[in-house]
């Protein structure tokens, strides 16, 4: 049965079946993120707000909120112990951040 399904849609018989032709993938955006602001300079990780801390390349409203959760930081190095980031984010994130 499967062959013959193939068979009428490679012979074009798409036109004499259209629930069996094949259909554009459509693609549903569900989350759109507004443009995002550049950051200028070193964000302080102690006193930075959720929403600039989402700013940052590859922070989400989650990273962000245990970002804060974990304060106060000594040195950069101390967002290890944030779960979710490790040492390939940390080293995206250092030119962005400061103590």
């Amino acid at each position: 049965m499967v062959l013959w399904l193939l068979a009428v849609l490679l012979a074009g018989g798409a036109a004499l079946y259209p629930k069996l032709a094949p259909r554009p993938l459509e693609v549903e955006v569900l989350y759109r993120r507004e443009a995002q602001e550049e950051v200028t300079g070193p964000l302080s990780l102690n006193q930075a707000s959720l929403e600039e801390l989402e700013r940052l390349p590859g922070i989400g409203p989650t990273l962000a909120r245990r970002i804060v959760e974990n304060r106060p930081y000594q040195r950069v190095e101390d967002l290890l112990r944030v779960r979710g980031i490790g040492p390939a984010t940390l080293e995206r994130l250092r030119p962005y951040v400061r103590p």
